[in-house]
């Protein structure tokens, strides 16, 4: 069974950062892609940043030029530096590991910027 760990999430003051970690264990197979999204009270989840095996990456716009994803295929790990914070990135953030087009959730890091 695939489990997906998050961690790294706290409270940063705007303009501060963080960086998110997450790996995926329980499997021999690699991901074929693994990403970040965000959630916030009575609103749907939404990506935040994906990065496939080959190293393609996406970013929601509202991110693009303050964080960065990351990976170590060879340990099903991806990481989020997150820099530049507002506190509109205030969000529970979810690691998500894909195998083929079978998705694993982790629990979720909180995340929240406030001075």
């Amino acid at each position: 069974q695939v489990q997906v760990v998050e961690s790294g999430g706290g409270l940063v003051q705007p303009g501060g950062s963080l960086r998110l970690s997450c790996a995926a264990s329980g499997t021999n197979f690699r991901a074929t892609g693994m990403g970040w999204y965000r959630q916030t009270p009575g609103k749907q989840r939404e990506l935040v940043a994906i990065i496939t095996s080959a190293g393609t990456t996406n970013y929601a716009d509202s991110v693009k030029g303050r964080f960065t994803i990351s990976t170590d295929n060879a340990k099903n790990t991806v990481y989020l530096q997150m820099n530049s914070l507002k506190p509109g990135d205030t969000a529970i953030y979810y690691c998500n590991a894909a195998f083929g087009r079978v998705p694993y959730w982790g629990q979720g890091t909180q995340v929240t910027v406030s001075s």
